[in-house]
């Protein structure tokens, strides 16, 4: 069996494009499907995969590790986000290929089930962009919190930490109060609640601020409290932070994680399996948190074809805690990709069919072409007209 052609297809979806990719071989009726989104930069991933694409011509799609190695190392400059986000793409096409020449669904290839059902959560507005990142006041996260347990979810995300400097304030301390408050009591003790500081503080003593301040009202864990790259203040905080920390979907590979890993600096990971070079390297990242004792929660907003891929690595993955999801992004959502999940009861049910499960609908998605996606970044200031990390 052999590669013959290497595609992509994007999708508009509002706030992100997804980028689809297809993997073609030799044997008639035989292709797979991943998803290399990255938001920002859709064209430079698929000029990525375009320029990748021609070392995979005429291997053998089943020897994935060998692809991958091939993707990474061939190229000769090393790969970031862009580049890792195109590997992805192939790599998770790959696998789809596989399962489907066997006939078995890819957690049966990445080593079989460990569960026997997915926990998943969700964010407010069910994904919808002004709702996820523009609802701070405690009326409209209540709001929008009820809505998501209505359609039957049993967790859910929060972006309400406002921007933020090297030091946090009162009037936004009170606001965080008020709005975790509110939120705790509106949806009750059984619902998990994770809130998304989305590195908006620039030092980790803003963070334990608004750390302690959540910590009352029980948060699953906070996410993201510091940019990634800041290892020694992600360490500093965790040494008084009162409530469990994530972090992960912006660091790319084992190399990015092992220092965060080694230091025990938080208690869940996120990598992206979209970014971070697919299915084989997150079970690798997955390996070395476990050793740590450090649970897995991926970082998925993004397409369906991430979804499934999502899901069959939470099937197979013992340290795996929650996946998100946004499978409320855009009403066509379950159209333009025909794929395995089924929610129930606030988790997605294992899958059976071959591969990954998805078939996209080229007639569908050709209806939703190329956006330039919408800069939301440009309202991140304090009240001096200071920028910062939205």
């Amino acid at each position: 069996m052999k590669i013959t052609a290497v595609s992509t297809h994007v999708v508009n979806a509002g706030l992100r494009n997804w980028v689809f990719v297809r993997v073609d071989t030799d044997q008639p009726g035989l292709h797979g499907w991943g998803e290399a989104t990255l938001e920002w930069k859709t064209r430079a991933v698929c000029g990525g995969v375009d320029d990748l694409a021609p070392l995979l011509i005429g291997l053998d799609p089943r020897d994935i590790e060998q692809a991958y190695r091939t993707l990474t190392k061939h190229g000769f400059w090393r790969l970031g986000a862009v580049g890792m986000s195109a590997v992805s793409g192939i790599e998770m096409a790959l696998w789809d290929i596989f399962g489907k020449s066997l006939g078995l669904p890819v957690w049966r290839l990445l080593g079989g089930k460990v569960r026997d059902r997915v926990p998943i959560y969700t964010h407010l507005g069910l994904g919808k962009q002004d709702d996820v990142y523009g609802s701070f006041a405690a009326g409209d996260v209540v709001e929008r919190a009820n809505e998501v347990v209505a359609q039957g979810y049993r967790a859910l995300k929060v972006v309400f930490i406002p921007y933020t400097h090297i030091t946090s304030t009162g009037a936004g301390l009170r606001q965080v109060e008020e709005a975790m408050g509110a939120l705790r009591q509106a949806v009750g003790d059984e619902v998990e609640i994770m809130v998304d500081f989305h590195g908006r503080c620039g030092s980790w003593n803003a963070a334990l601020d608004y750390a302690r301040v959540l910590a009352p009202f029980r948060p699953m864990f906070i996410e993201e409290p510091l940019p990634p790259q800041d290892v020694a203040g992600l360490l500093a905080l965790s040494r008084q932070c009162p409530v469990p920390i994530a972090t992960g979907e912006r660091l790319i590979g084992r190399e990015e994680f092992e220092p965060i890993f080694a230091a025990r600096a938080i208690q869940v990971a996120q990598p992206d399996i979209c970014h971070t070079g697919g299915l084989l390297e997150t079970k690798k990242i997955a390996a070395m948190a476990e050793q740590a004792g450090i649970g897995m929660a991926p970082h998925n907003p993004l397409g369906p074809i991430a979804g499934a891929a999502a899901l069959h690595f939470a099937v197979s993955t013992p340290n795996f805690v929650i996946q998100e999801e946004m499978s409320g992004a855009v009403p066509w959502y379950g159209e333009v990709v025909q794929g395995p999940i089924r929610r129930v009861d606030g988790h997605w049910q294992i899958p059976e069919t071959p591969g990954l499960g998805v078939e996209v609908d080229l007639a569908i998605a050709a209806q939703h072409p190329y956006q330039q996606e919408p800069f939301i970044t440009r309202s991140a200031t304090i009240g001096d007209g200071t920028l910062v990390d939205w």
